[in-house]
C-alpha cells in the first residue's frame, strides 16, 4: 500500500494495486500525478494516516465512505481532527542546510532507488539537486564518503558496520540510513561446470566477489561452510567491481562468482555462465545494499539528511511494486547510470528469467526493496565477521548494531511519510534451514564447525 493512495475513496482499497481515482491509465499514472503536485502530496500522506489510524480493518473504511458519502466523511473527521492543519504544519518544513548534494553509485540493480531517484524525480520533489556519480569500485566509494568527497552513497550493507569498527580502514563512524534492497543476487558459474551442480564437488574452484564486506562474501561463505567446504582452505576467493564478473568468467579467470544483478543474468545472456542458486534460496528477505551516510553529515544538515531520507524511503516504496518495474527499467537502463540491455534488467526486475540450463523460471520476489533497517540483520552480519576472523574479541553487537542501523530514525520519519514500519527493530531468521536469534548471537555463533572464530 502507498501512503499516496486517496483514502477518502470508498471503490479504493488502500492495500491493491489499481488506480484509485479511475482518471488514469494505471495507477503508476495516477501516483505520478499525485507526486508531482507537493501540495497535494503532503495533503494525501495527512490523510491516509488519518484514516488508517480511525479505521485499522479497511474493509470497514469502505462501509462508512459508501454510507455517509465523501463529503459527510470528510467534514466529520475534519470535526475532530484538524486536517487542514495538520496538512499545514506538515508542509512545513525547515529550511535544507546544503541543496547541492554528490552521491555516490555502483552500476547494479541494487541501487535502484538511489539512481531512479535522480530521473525520476524524487530528489527534486524534496528540494535537492543532486549529481549521481558513477564509481568503479567499493573501496573507491568508501574512500570518498571517508574523505567527505561525496555527501552520501550507495553501499554494501555491512560496509558501514565495517567502516564504523575501522575494519579495512581508520574507523569513522558511518550509519545506515535505509536498505536499498533485499534478495537479488545468485551464484552463477562457469558453462562448463554444468557436470558439477553438488557444491561439495567445488574444491578447487576460484569465485568472484565485490569485496570483503559485503552481504556477498558472508553468504558465499556460509553456502560453501553449510555444504562442508572450508572457505579459506577449500576454494579461493578473489575481490572484483562487479561490472568486471563476466568478462573474468567468460577468460576464465573464475569458475562463478556470487554478485549483484544484472551481471549473474548478463552472464546467461553473454552464454558465458548459468544461475545456480538465488541468494534468495540461501536466505530470503536478506539485506544487500544501503544508503550510507556519514555521521558527521547526518549531523550537521539535519534537515538535508531528513529530506534525502524521504527521497530515498519513497522510491525504496515505488520500487517496490511490481507495476512500476517497467518505468523503473527505462531510467535506470541508459549508459550514465547500469549501462544494460533492457532484456537482461526485465528479466530480474520481473523474475521471470533463462537461467542458462534451459529453463525460464518464475520467481517474482528475485529481487526486492524494502527500506527499513534492521538493527537484527546488523547483528547477524557482525556475527559473520567474527565467524571468519575480521571481527576480534568481545563484540556488544546490539549496541553497534543501533547505533549503525539508523531504525528508530527510520520508523520516525516513515510514520510521517505514511509508510508503515515494522512494530520492531528485531526478528528471526532462518538461512539454509538454520534458524538465527538475534538475541543470541554468541551461541549462534558458536553453532557453526567451520569457523575462524
Amino acid at each position: 500500500m502507498s501512503g499516496f493512495d486517496n483514502p477518502f475513496d470508498p471503490d479504493h482499497i488502500l492495500k491493491r494495486g489499481g488506480c484509485s481515482c479511475g482518471q488514469h491509465a494505471s495507477q503508476v499514472a495516477h501516483e505520478q500525478a499525485v507526486l508531482a503536485d507537493e501540495e497535494a502530496r503532503i495533503g494525501r500522506v495527512v490523510e491516509s494516516t488519518v484514516m488508517r489510524a480511525l479505521f485499522p480493518e479497511d474493509t470497514a473504511r469502505r462501509n462508512f465512505l459508501r454510507a455517509v458519502g465523501v463529503s459527510t466523511a470528510m467534514a466529520a473527521v475534519s470535526s475532530f481532527f484538524p486536517l487542514a492543519a495538520a496538512k499545514a504544519l506538515a508542509a512545513e518544513r525547515a529550511p535544507l542546510e546544503k541543496t547541492d548534494l554528490k552521491i555516490g553509485f555502483i552500476p547494479i540493480t541494487c541501487a535502484t532507488p538511489i539512481i531512479m531517484a535522480g530521473p525520476m524525480g524524487f530528489y527534486a520533489r524534496e528540494g535537492l539537486n543532486v549529481s549521481l556519480l558513477k564509481t568503479a569500485g567499493w573501496a573507491v566509494v568508501r574512500d570518498k564518503v571517508m574523505n567527505k568527497e561525496y555527501d552520501a552513497s550507495h553501499m554494501l550493507s555491512p560496509m558501514p558496520l565495517a567502516i564504523s569498527l575501522g575494519l579495512g580502514s581508520q574507523a569513522q563512524p558511518v550509519n545506515v540510513a535505509a536498505i536499498e534492497n533485499i534478495n537479488g543476487q545468485a551464484i552463477t558459474l562457469a558453462l562448463k561446470h554444468k557436470d558439477k551442480l553438488d557444491p561439495k564437488s567445488w574444491k578447487g574452484f576460484k569465485f568472484g566477489l565485490p569485496f570483503d564486506y559485503s552481504i556477498h562474501n558472508l553468504l558465499l561463505r556460509y553456502f560453501l561452510a553449510e555444504h562442508g567446504l572450508d572457505p579459506d582452505k577449500d576454494v579461493e576467493l578473489r575481490i572484483m567491481p562487479p561490472p568486471d564478473m563476466v568478462a573474468n568468467l567468460r577468460a576464465g579467470n573464475i569458475d562463478g562468482f556470487l554478485g549483484p544483478e544484472p551481471f549473474n543474468q548478463r552472464a546467461v545472456y553473454e552464454e558465458v555462465g548459468f544461475i545456480h542458486t538465488l541468494s534468495r534460496d540461501i536466505w530470503d528477505g536478506h539485506p544487500c545494499c544501503a544508503f550510507g551516510v556519514s555521521e558527521s553529515f547526518a549531523k550537521a544538515n539535519p534537515n538535508t539528511f531528513a529530506a534525502l531520507f524521504r527521497a530515498i524511503a519513497s522510491a525504496t516504496e515505488y520500487a517496490h511494486k511490481p507495476e512500476n518495474r517497467a518505468d523503473i527499467i527505462k531510467a535506470i537502463a541508459p549508459a550514465n547510470y547500469l549501462n544494460q540491455p533492457i532484456p537482461v534488467l526485465e528479466q530480474v526486475m520481473t523474475g521471470r528469467f533463462a537461467d542458462g540450463l534451459g529453463k525460464v523460471r518464475n520467481v517474482p520476489d528475485r529481487v526486492d526493496f524494502d527500506a527499513f533497517p534492521w538493527p537484527s540483520m546488523a547483528v547477524w552480519m557482525l556475527t559473520q565477521l567474527k565467524r571468519w576472523g575480521y571481527l576480534k574479541g568481545e563484540v556488544n553487537y546490539k549496541q553497534i548494531a543501533e547505533n549503525v542501523f539508523l531504525a528508530t530514525d527510520a520508523r520516525k520519519r516513515m510514520k510521517e511519510m505514511g509508510l508503515k514500519p515494522p512494530a520492531s527493530d528485531y526478528a528471526k531468521y532462518t538461512i539454509m534451514g538454520k534458524v538465527f536469534d538475534p538475541a543470541k548471537p554468541e551461541l549462534y555463533l558458536k553453532s557453526f564447525k567451520i569457523s575462524r572464530a
